[in-house]
């Protein structure tokens, strides 16, 4: 996962091997079975596949559905590179096929669920406000291709408690939290268009700012996926909450995240450097 570091390639552990069983000095090295290599790929595809999924949805008008359809990509990004490191097999292949999903999923499919249910209208105002809404669309999804491209490129240096600029998933989730919100509520993607305009450039320039955003993580090193047991409460509060109203829930969650590292940034002080982190 790109906002996780999940699918990075990490320093394996002594005496294992990607794909190896793990042995001593005078134990032969074992292949793994190939289906083992297939598990964290599977789960990058079916992310991919939710993407694709979603893209198609929102050209049909199924607008709750596409939605959907990113939110269930965003799980299983999460659990591809867990699956991966739990069970030995990172690679670099898995590294770089999870990044093109990503892409799919966090990039092209927002951007265009944005422009089929709103940035498409603007056309109405003219053909100079029409360009607009279809240039918002890709300057959304380029800003994620560069956020994928320059978190691969440092992903050796990342300080793991930290992200710079909004993760894509993150983004992704806060622009369909939106529209699905504004659909369960019953609002027309027409009328709200200068708003999507807003929310949508909003939403790309975050994700290539210098802007910190914490990644609820401790560190790096074996207990860096471990998280404090208050954060855990939170989650389970968050999941009943999403039973309530899953729209809303969601929209509140990404939006106060994706705020977060503005108001942090705000509190530091516009003068002050905060401290060096890698960039992610």
């Amino acid at each position: 996962m790109e906002g996780d570091c999940s699918t990075a390639v990490a320093p394996l552990q002594a005496g294992y091997t990607a794909g190896m069983e793990p042995h001593d000095d005078k134990t032969p090295l074992r292949p793994r079975g190939r289906g083992i290599y297939l598990l964290p790929n599977l789960f990058t595809t079916g992310g991919l596949f939710g993407g694709f999924f979603a893209i198609i949805a929102a050209s049909q008008g199924r607008i709750e559905a596409a939605c959907v359809a990113i939110f269930i990509a965003g799980i299983l990004d999460g659990i591809d590179g867990r699956v991966a490191r739990l069970t030995n097999t990172q690679t670099e292949f898995g590294v770089q096929y999870d990044s093109l999903a990503d892409l799919v999923s966090f990039g092209m499919a927002p951007a265009l669920v944005m422009y089929h249910w709103s940035l498409a209208s603007m056309k109405l105002d003219g053909i100079t406000p029409g360009r607009l809404g279809w240039l918002a669309a890709f300057l959304y999804a380029a800003c994620a291709a560069l956020r994928l491209a320059r978190f691969n490129s440092q992903v050796a240096h990342v300080d793991k408690r930290w992200f710079i600029g909004l993760a894509s998933p993150a983004a992704a989730g806060l622009l369909a939290s939106f529209v699905w919100t504004c659909h369960s509520l019953g609002l027309d993607g027409t009328d709200l268009r200068y708003p999507v305009l807003g929310v949508t450039v909003l939403a790309g320039l975050l994700m290539v700012s210098r802007v910190r955003y914490t990644s609820f993580k401790g560190g790096s090193g074996p207990k860096s996926d471990r998280v404090p047991f208050f954060a855990l409460l939170v989650a389970v509060a968050v999941l009943v909450a999403l039973v309530l109203d899953p729209p809303k829930v969601l929209l509140a969650v990404t939006a106060l995240y994706a705020l977060s590292g503005p108001v942090m940034w705000l509190r530091r002080g516009k003068g002050t450097s905060p401290p060096q982190a890698p960039v992610a």
